[in-house]
Formats: C-alpha cells, sequence, structure tokens
C-alpha cells in the first residue's frame, strides 16, 4: 500500500514537471480590445465620420429647439394680453412643436445609436482580423481577449494589434 501511494506521488510529480515544461513553451498573447475600440485611431475616424454624418441634423433639431424656447416665452410673456382664441392656438401651437421636437429629437438618437452600432460592429471585425492575422504571423499558441483581470506588459499585444489594424485599413 505505501509503494503505491508512493507511486502515485512519483507519477503525479512526473506529469507536473513535465506539463510545467511543455507550459514554457507556449506563447500567450493579450489584447485589450477596449483600448483599441475606445483610443484607437480607427475609434476616432468612426466619431468624426459620424459627427459629419449627423451633423447637418443635429443643427436642424438646435434650431427647432430654440424656435420652441422663443415660442414659449412669448406665450409666458404675452400670454396675458392675448384673447383667449390667440392663447388657445398659441397653446396648440405649442404643443405640436413640442411633440414634433421631442420625435425628432427620438429619431436623431434612435439613427445616430444604430449607425453607431454598425461602426462598432465593422471596428471589431477588423481588430478580430487583425488579432488573427498577428497571432498567425507571431505564431501565438494562445491569444486572449476579454475577461483578463491583469497581464504584464510581455504578454500584452494590444500595441502590436492595433499596429496591424492600421495596414488591414489600408
Amino acid at each position: 500500500m505505501k509503494l503505491v501511494k508512493k507511486f502515485v506521488v512519483l507519477l503525479v510529480l512526473t506529469f507536473v514537471v513535465t506539463g510545467v515544461s511543455q507550459a514554457a513553451d507556449i506563447k500567450i498573447g493579450v489584447v485589450n480590445v477596449a483600448k483599441i475600440l475606445k483610443t484607437g485611431p480607427e475609434a476616432g475616424k468612426v466619431s468624426m465620420a459620424l459627427e459629419k454624418e449627423f451633423s447637418a441634423r443635429k443643427r436642424r433639431l438646435l434650431a427647432s429647439s430654440k424656435e420652441y424656447r422663443k415660442l414659449e416665452e412669448k406665450a409666458v410673456k404675452d400670454g396675458a394680453l392675448m384673447s383667449e382664441a390667440e392663447g388657445v392656438k398659441l397653446k396648440r401651437k405649442l404643443v405640436e412643436k413640442s411633440r414634433e421636437l421631442k420625435r425628432n429629437q427620438e429619431e436623431f438618437r434612435e439613427d445616430l445609436t444604430i449607425r453607431n452600432n454598425e461602426e462598432l460592429a465593422k471596428l471589431q471585425r477588423l481588430v478580430v482580423e487583425a488579432i488573427t492575422s498577428l497571432s498567425e504571423s507571431e505564431k501565438f499558441d494562445l491569444v486572449l481577449v476579454d475577461g483578463v483581470i491583469f497581464a504584464s506588459e510581455s504578454v500584452d499585444i494590444t500595441d502590436k494589434v492595433q499596429a496591424r489594424l492600421s495596414t488591414l485599413k489600408k
């Protein structure tokens, strides 16, 4: 019985030592995708493109909002001086403008969110392509992305992936 225990312990130690020596040959990399999506030059380009695409609508919304506020100020300032019919007409106009403004603002937010998600999805596909390309060319055995709590600089390949990403877009 004692001999069997010694044999099992020896066998386990052999596997542990063998496993440790083989693990030293594994090349591991870690990528901070969130950093690439937030601070990378591609993220800035996406943000600028969306700003350009939606700037005219944003200006129209701001103008409409100012127009509504002026109408509201007129109602407050001149409301006591108006006839009852004029007051009712102005209140209806305010309600209509308010509804229109809210509807336009909601449509703007929805459209912006949809376009932002589309561009983010494109960028994420490019990031995955860059990670895969770099991993294959530099012979990584394992590349980790989300869920990593700590990674030393020796395994962090985020900057390399970002550099590879800029070459893929060209």
